[in-house]
């Protein structure tokens, strides 16, 4: 079973996603984190730390913007033949979408420095060409620093709460401060300023937009009562029951009873653990460790990205760098 799972991630996401990165050297350099790193000790739980971007990605489309930044721009959303969104998810592109985050989240916390780096640069200049209008006539920008700040929020969100509830031995209290204030790192090098650094003041900065989210049509269509596939409605209670009560409030969503509620989480609990331990560690978290056997020149790295200095690419020559 481990070798299946294992070669079915060789073919879906690290043959299409890993091109071009590098984990096994330069020896002796750390990257952004180190193996000392809560950092290391969080992503390398591979199944919390996909379904923790699940999380994220389901909050931050309560931001109407963001909403439709993904249906005006992203493979996400089925195009007709005229280029005009649909309003389908396409399967396809949302298998790409998620890819591509994966490569990004765990090339960033082991990759060397120059792998961070690139994948830095790579998506800041897709955000670059992220522009557009609602059809309410609200333009949008995913250059926006408070774009930027909430979108960081929801991502180091997503991943600490999926595993502060579903590890074996999750951080917890200073410990999982430390990832927090480590992995805002990521945060500036994609452009991001006043970034929440502890689990109170990320889920303080994400309450603060409140008064400007919405529970858009097509966010609405694909959760809660609205999912008739018993799978996809699994997976879509798994996600709201991590989200902050005023969240979940928002989607209407009430916890079971507590009996009710922690079965459930042990049916999660099961399947995400079990599949960790059936595909071992990744491969590059094994030669990352490798890397940084004999030491490291630096705790960490940092990124050296100065804000404005990037050039101008068009999305086909973005899209030719992934």
């Amino acid at each position: 079973m481990g070798l299946w799972l294992n070669g079915r991630f060789d073919e879906m996401v690290r043959a299409k996603f890993f091109r071009g990165m590098q984990f096994d050297e330069p020896h002796g350099d750390p990257g952004w984190f180190g193996p000392d790193s809560a950092t290391w000790y969080v992503h390398q739980h591979t199944p919390a730390l996909i379904f923790g971007l699940q999380c994220a990605s389901y909050l931050e489309r309560l931001d109407p913007s963001i909403f439709w930044m993904g249906v005006h721009h992203s493979r996400l959303v089925q195009k007709a033949d005229d280029g005009e969104p649909t309003g389908r998810i396409d399967p396809a592109g949302a298998a790409v979408r998620l890819g591509h985050s994966v490569a990004f989240f765990i090339g960033t916390a082991y990759g060397s420095t120059e792998t961070a780096e690139r994948l830095a640069r790579t998506v800041r200049a897709m955000h670059h060409t992220i522009k557009g209008t609602r059809p309410d006539g609200l333009a949008y920008d995913a250059d926006d620093p408070d774009w930027l700040r909430w979108n960081y929020a929801t991502v180091v969100w997503g991943i600490a709460t999926a595993h502060e509830i579903y590890h074996p031995r999750p951080l917890r209290g200073a410990e999982l401060d430390r990832y927090y204030g480590e992995f805002v790192r990521v945060g500036h090098a994609l452009g991001g300023v006043d970034l929440p650094t502890t689990k109170a003041d990320t889920l303080a900065c994400l309450e603060e937009y409140l008064p400007r989210l919405a529970l858009t049509h097509g966010n609405a269509v694909a959760t809660g009562v609205n999912l008739t596939n018993q799978a996809q409605a699994a997976v879509d209670w798994a996600i709201r029951d991590t989200m902050p009560q005023w969240a979940a409030q928002l989607v209407l969503h009430r916890p079971p009873n507590p009996i009710e509620r922690r079965a459930r989480r042990s049916v999660v609990w099961s399947a995400l653990n079990g599949l960790q331990a059936t595909m071992g560690d990744l491969p590059e978290y094994t030669a990352a460790r490798a890397r940084v056997a004999h030491g490291v020149t630096v705790a960490h790295t940092e990124s050296t990205y100065v804000p404005g200095s990037d050039p101008e690419l068009g999305r086909a020559e973005v899209e030719a760098a992934l």
